[in-house]
């Protein structure tokens, strides 16, 4: 059985994703992709996604395995879940769909898979519907914090976990430190090993201070590999080392100079100087964001505040500029983030 699933990008959203990961990752025959999606266009970029993995599959000659599309924490538009129906049939796929949002009780009427229940957060919902299909958590292992999401969800403020959950709110929206544009795989194993974190403190005394408390130590485990160091040292030798695996792929190029694009990764002056030191085969670094901003690093290869002013602008340092990109095009597809960055480079120096 293959398990698709695709949540929202906040505490309940990844609180799914939790809590799906758990209940198939000890069956052997249950392989589970996860993805990420905020609301409007991104959901749909996501669900083709999807549906093109299921066609790999198929592919390769894998036709008797049971696809399954999870939607958790996300409505559908009637017309979204009439493309996804359509296409879930032509790959013969199963679809569930469990939300709690009231703006989807038009399409919920219209279709059998689309589960709705306004009175909880979509985290107690497919904890319910894990239980009921999958026999998930028989000695109740996750009950409390799937108690403190959904009181944080759906704002319970008498629970007694409602103070425990508002701190695991703020723990996810605040978890910044890989893009999830960029390493979206990465930025959701942080995030899910948070909310193991919240599991792991929501029995102790004055559980919401102790896990406030513990914040920064769990982000540097998180990151730490070998040495410790400063989180802001962890998270660019962790980033950089993503950066270097994935090379091939994020390279672009200005007045034959070698360069690599970063989308949203802030923190350029450690990260960029850390990439370019472990690979000197690059000659700058760039991180672009999400409005067209973007910061240059180089390492004496050449000098990135000429390239700034040509192509943004901006200015700066010869190691250390910026600039802004005129008319940005944003996505949350980092191939075209890439494409319209190259594209705008060529057409500047042309």
């Amino acid at each position: 059985m293959n398990i698709y699933h695709l949540s929202h990008i906040d505490l309940d959203g990844y609180g799914c994703q939790y809590l799906t990961q758990n209940c198939f990752s000890d069956e052997n025959q249950s392989k589970i992709e996860s993805y990420n999606a905020n609301y409007g266009p991104e959901v749909k970029a996501r669900l083709e996604e999807i549906i093109n993995s299921i066609k790999r599959e198929k592919f390769m000659g894998k036709d008797d395995i049971e696809h399954i599309i999870l939607v958790t924490d996300l409505n559908l538009t009637p017309k979204e879940a009439k493309w996804l129906e359509k296409e879930a049939m032509v790959v013969g796929a199963k679809i569930q769909l469990l939300d709690h949002h009231g703006s989807g009780e038009k399409t919920a009427q219209q279709y059998a898979w689309y589960k709705l229940d306004t009175t909880k957060s979509a985290t107690l919902i497919t904890y319910e519907w894990l239980k009921k299909h999958y026999s998930f958590d028989k000695e109740e292992k996750f009950s409390k914090v799937v108690k403190a999401i959904n009181a944080i969800d759906i704002w319970i403020s008498d629970d007694e976990l409602f103070e425990f959950g508002k701190v695991g709110l703020g723990m996810i929206s605040g978890a910044r430190e890989i893009n999830r544009i960029l390493f979206p795989n990465e930025d959701r194993a942080l995030k899910l090993s948070l909310i193991d974190s919240m599991k792991k403190h929501v029995e102790r005394e004055n559980a919401h201070i102790e896990l406030d408390n513990s914040l920064h130590q769990l982000k540097k485990e998180f990151f730490k590999q070998k040495e410790d160091n400063t989180k802001d040292n962890l998270v660019a030798l962790y980033v950089t080392q993503l950066l270097t695996a994935d090379k091939k792929r994020l390279i672009i190029e200005y007045r034959g100079a070698k360069g690599i694009l970063g989308y949203n990764l802030g923190n350029t002056s450690i990260l960029g100087n850390t990439f370019l030191v472990e690979n000197p085969d690059f000659d700058f670094y760039m991180d672009i964001n999400y409005r067209g901003n973007f910061s240059l690093r180089s390492n004496n290869k050449i000098d990135v505040s000429k390239m700034a002013s040509e192509i943004g602008n901006g200015g700066g340092h010869p190691n250390a500029s910026g600039g802004k990109i005129k008319d940005y095009k944003d996505s949350f597809t980092y191939s075209e983030i890439k494409a319209f960055v190259q594209e705008y480079i060529d057409e500047q120096i042309s």
